[in-house]
């Protein structure tokens, strides 16, 4: 036990995101066939590796770490769900996922996750072709065990737990302010949280570390905004307020698509220092 313990230690904090994802993957898979067809893996997981090995090759001149595009496209791969048997969103949103990183960047990181830009965009733009997972896997108690007991061992082994349990927290808060604002029963209000995109928003896309502010104080302050604008847009979507589908859709998803770079940016602003051209020297 004590060698397992010694290895688990020294496992870098990105295997263990990735075998999380590859779990959801094999459970949702195995038992509710979330993927909807092998192909739809094969199109977002092609298009995010073959993207992330091009421009990396052709913009910083190395073969890069695939273990970020693998992700993405297998969290692409869950999450979208579009009308018919249509392939394109999954190649393009594995694209866009991927350039986001290299393209959408401010002194030297990007600024969005991979895979809520992706997402996000194809909501906005599509937004009468295209769906996200919500209960396609049910609500049995022993998956959300499984899933939140290995998910929580993987934000905390990389120290990014006080993420997840502040949204998780906050989103509580708020649904008990929506239920009293509303007059609706409570537990409907926070039933998503048990669903799983949520679970995958929740350990995956609010705790990547790349598009974090480097603040415990930044990073809670944060997540309670994108808990504050979900709330928002949920009660203006019940309110049938004028605003794009995207946001009724998944409003998750969209605030910290509107709240994750705005933050990302002033943070990077404030502590980073300007990353000058290849071959010139840096400013003073």
């Amino acid at each position: 036990m004590s060698g397992l313990r010694t290895w688990l230690r020294t496992l870098d904090p990105k295997h263990f995101q990735t075998f999380l994802i590859t779990l959801v993957l094999v459970v949702g898979e195995a038992r509710y066939s979330v993927l909807g067809g092998y192909d739809r893996l094969v199109a977002a997981l092609g298009a995010c590796l073959v993207t992330e090995v091009a421009l990396s090759l052709y913009l910083r001149g190395k073969w890069p770490s695939l273990m970020s595009a693998y992700v993405s496209g297998i969290s692409m791969a869950l999450l979208t769900k579009p009308q018919g048997g249509v392939l394109w969103p999954f190649a393009v949103g594995g694209f866009l996922a991927i350039a986001s990183k290299y393209v959408l960047t401010s002194r030297g990181r990007h600024i969005w996750n991979p895979t809520n830009f992706s997402i996000s965009m194809l909501l906005l733009l599509a937004p009468s072709r295209i769906a996200i997972l919500s209960h396609q896997w049910g609500n049995e108690i022993w998956t959300n065990l499984l899933i939140w007991a290995v998910g929580l061992v993987v934000v905390s082994r990389a120290r990014v737990l006080h993420i997840t349990l502040m949204y998780v927290a906050c989103f509580l808060l708020f649904a008990v302010l929506r239920s009293g604002i509303e007059g609706l029963p409570l537990l409907p209000e926070i039933a998503p949280l048990t669903g799983p995109m949520y679970q995958l928003f929740a350990f995956f896309m609010v705790t990547d570390p790349r598009t974090t502010v480097h603040t415990m104080k930044g990073r809670l302050g944060v997540v309670f905004l994108i808990a504050l604008v979900e709330a928002l847009i949920r009660l203006a979507a019940d309110h049938h307020l004028a605003m794009p589908a995207a946001f009724a859709a998944s409003p998750p998803i969209l605030a910290l698509f509107l709240v994750g770079p705005i933050a990302m940016w002033l943070d990077l602003r404030r502590t980073a220092p300007v990353q000058a051209p290849a071959g010139q020297p840096a400013p003073a």
